[in-house]
C-alpha cells in the first residue's frame, strides 16, 4: 500500500490556531495518556482513570481487567462533569491551559476547528480519543 503525503498547507486552511474559547477543553470527557503522563496528571490533581468494559469485569474481574487496561494503553485524563478539563483557567474571557507545557500530547496534537458541535461530531462526541495527533486506532502518528 501506497504512502500518501499531506499537504500541510491544506491542512492549515482546514484546522486554525486555538481560539481560546475553551469548548475543546470543556466538551471532551476523557483524554488518553501516554504511559509517563499518568503519574505527572495524578500529582497535579487530575483525575486519571481506564476504559474497562463491563463484560471484560464480569469475565476477568476488576483487577485484572483494570490491569489489561493499563498495559494495553487505555488510560485517560478523566472530566466527570460538565464544567470541563480541571486544569481549564478562565480569564479575562479567555481560556488557558494552567499546564500548557506540560500538558498530555492528546492536548498537543489537537488542532481547533472552530470547535462547535459539527466539528465534535466529526470526530467522535465527547470523548478525545478521535483527536488529531493520533490515528484511526488510537496510535500516535508517526
Amino acid at each position: 500500500m501506497k504512502e500518501k503525503n499531506i499537504d500541510e498547507s491544506a491542512m492549515r486552511t482546514i484546522f486554525h490556531a486555538c481560539r481560546q474559547c475553551g469548548t475543546c477543553c470543556k466538551k471532551y470527557r476523557k483524554i488518553v495518556l501516554q504511559a509517563d503522563e499518568v503519574d505527572f496528571i495524578k500529582k497535579m490533581g487530575g483525575h486519571v482513570g481506564v476504559n474497562v468494559s463491563m463484560q471484560d469485569i464480569r469475565e476477568k474481574g476488576l483487577e485484572q481487567a483494570t490491569l489489561e487496561a493499563k498495559s494495553s494503553g487505555k488510560v485517560y485524563m478523566i472530566h466527570p462533569d460538565d464544567r470541563g478539563c480541571l486544569f481549564l483557567e478562565h480569564r479575562n474571557d479567555k481560556y488557558y491551559c494552567k499546564l500548557y507545557h506540560y500538558r498530555p500530547k492528546t492536548c498537543r496534537g489537537f488542532r481547533c476547528n472552530l470547535a462547535d458541535d459539527s466539528f465534535l461530531q466529526l470526530f467522535g462526541g465527547d470523548s478525545a480519543i478521535h483527536l488529531l495527533g493520533q490515528d484511526r486506532f488510537g496510535l500516535p502518528l508517526k
